[in-house]
């Protein structure tokens, strides 16, 4: 069995077999899921830019204007200990506004705290529980919406 079908078969797990419910439910059972079986707290970063440093990073927007912007929002280049998850948590710099679990997140390298998408972020330990669980919701979500 490759990746991806082990990674199909866990997302079964999730939803009780073979049955995959319309997208709310499904993300109410992976919350449950996750809820279950994070350890927490754990350290995580971003999978890729946040949605506010895309022209900064790709659209050659100016780099010392973005080192100022990253003391005070979040970036994906960021380690964070991830706190706390949420259904019902919203912030601006949640990607997928309402349809994503809610990462309450905690930065190293300041203690600054965010609320971030689930799905923007990965466990930074890849042999871990947690680094498998959050990325089983990550390409889920993705591939769903």
């Amino acid at each position: 069995m490759n990746k991806q079908d082990e990674q199909d078969e866990r997302t079964k797990e999730v939803f009780g077999g073979d049955y995959e419910p319309d997208f709310d439910k499904a993300v109410a059972a992976f919350f449950e899921h996750l809820s279950q079986h994070l350890k927490l707290p754990c350290e995580v970063t971003g999978i890729e830019d946040f949605q506010w440093e895309e022209p900064y990073v790709f659209g050659g927007w100016d780099k010392s204007e973005y080192e100022q912007l990253k003391k005070t929002q979040p970036s994906y280049t960021d380690r964070y200990e991830l706190l706390k998850i949420e259904q019902d948590d919203r912030s601006g710099w949640i990607m997928c506004g309402e349809d994503d679990i809610a990462a309450r997140v905690r930065r190293i390298s300041d203690g600054k705290k965010f609320v971030l998408g689930l799905s923007e972020i990965k466990a930074t330990d890849k042999k871990s529980t947690n680094y498998q669980i959050i990325d089983d919701y990550a390409v889920w979500f993705v591939n769903a919406r």
